[in-house]
């Protein structure tokens, strides 16, 4: 299947009738993107239902939705929580809620028909089987997890293509992507250009990089996000998946991908075109926004959300990133060349590298240095199914692990 947008949203899965509701599994419910998820599909019921809930273990934040929503099936990945669930929901006296519990739980809500579209949230390497399960069912996809492009994108392109459903992306990049190149020819196209802002720390001497704290590196001048993603935009390697995901997703030579910073983040991305013009997506920084087009593509919602005013704006600024601030970036493109499996080592390296940050146990410069040591360490092989992929992440973590207590501050 083409996932280059079409003009007409004649593509299987794209079409939305007047008055039709589509029916939505949300996998990542009480994270950020479920949050907003929740909002929209709070403010527009009349063209949303959420049908199934997808978690790992915050129950509190799954029964929000049940304050104004019934979903009929509920995943909770954490067996602890599913129990709790089911003991409110018994004490509430609802009986039609089925919940079901682990991992293989999220496969299952995924892939359910009851559901037209699934958006896939959930954070990091476990959002994988859920989203190819979602794909391989043919389902509508509403995808913020990178990390399943990233990981397993040949796979990924091939359930699509199996199953004839339909990928959207969520993250606001590849929705600027998505939404400029509407009406194009692919031929017309010359290169795509991803937007950073480049962080807590763009102005910030490389020097001093080595005092960087776990608070400074969670303080985001422009974007609420988890503190994963967080730690990804002040290294830059949120733009280096990037790459990797807009690499599948558009099925898109990596050497015509770009990077460019730009702090004030209202262009949110470009597409360059052969006659050497620009096409850009420009708004407010709100992730409402890019959920809201891939829920309701090809139509927009009429959302009451404060809006961008270019004479009020001041002025739009764009940097090209250094290597030296930001050696991430280099490493994502060297793993994207090197062959499909040094992607799946580069994300498991950066995911244990991001948490031993989190727990203090390395400094801020060692989150690229430990990544790069583990893709030095991998020898590429063949990606071919998922049991592969796991098969390279399990090694790229232990190798990972291994080097934070060689060299972290706690194995000093």
């Amino acid at each position: 299947m083409e996932l280059f947008p079409q003009t007409d949203g004649s593509e299987p899965g794209l079409q939305m009738t007047e008055g039709e509701v589509r029916r939505i599994a949300v996998l990542g419910a009480t994270g950020s993107i479920g949050r907003s998820v929740q909002d929209l599909v709070r403010t527009f019921s009349d063209r949303f239902q959420a049908v199934v809930l997808a978690a790992h273990r915050d129950v509190n934040g799954i029964l929000s939705w049940f304050e104004f929503a019934r979903p009929r099936w509920v995943a909770m990945v954490d067996p602890a929580a599913a129990q709790a669930l089911r003991t409110w929901l018994r004490g509430q006296g609802v009986t039609d809620v089925e919940v079901l519990e682990g991992p293989e739980g999220l496969e299952v809500v995924a892939a359910l028909p009851e559901a037209d579209t699934v958006v896939s949230a959930i954070v990091g390497a476990a959002g994988l089987k859920p989203t190819y399960a979602a794909l391989q069912a043919g389902k509508r996809v509403c995808l913020a997890n990178k990390e399943s492009l990233v990981i397993a994108g040949p796979l990924m392109r091939r359930a699509l293509q199996e199953g004839g459903g339909t990928l959207i992306p969520i993250d606001s990049e590849h929705s600027a992507l998505f939404q400029a190149m509407v009406g194009e020819s692919r031929s017309h196209i010359a290169r795509l250009w991803l937007t950073a802002s480049g962080g807590p720390f763009l102005w910030r001497p490389s020097e001093t990089f080595e005092t960087i704290t776990v608070e400074e590196a969670l303080h985001h001048p422009r974007w609420k996000m988890g503190p994963k993603v967080t730690i990804d935009s002040a290294t830059l390697m949120n733009k280096g998946l990037e790459i990797v995901e807009a690499h599948y997703l558009f099925d898109w030579p990596a050497d015509r991908i770009e990077v460019i910073i730009h702090p004030q983040s209202i262009v949110h991305s470009m597409v360059e075109f052969v006659d050497g013009t620009f096409k850009a997506q420009m708004s407010l920084p709100d992730m409402r926004l890019p959920i809201g087009y891939a829920l309701a593509h090809p139509h927009r919602l009429p959302m009451a959300l404060p809006t961008w005013r270019p004479v009020e704006s001041g002025r739009l600024e764009f940097y090209p990133p250094e290597e030296r601030r930001f050696p991430c970036l280099r490493l994502a493109r060297a793993a994207l060349s090197a062959g499909p499996s040094y992607p799946v080592v580069l994300n498991a390296a950066n995911e244990v590298a991001v948490q031993a940050f989190l727990n203090r146990q390395i400094r801020f410069p060692q989150i690229a240095k430990l990544i790069e040591a583990v893709l030095e360490a991998h020898a590429g092989r063949p990606v071919t199914s998922l049991e592969d992929v796991w098969e390279i992440d399990r090694w790229a973590r232990r190798t990972a692990e291994a080097w934070v207590g060689r060299y972290g501050e706690e194995g000093r």
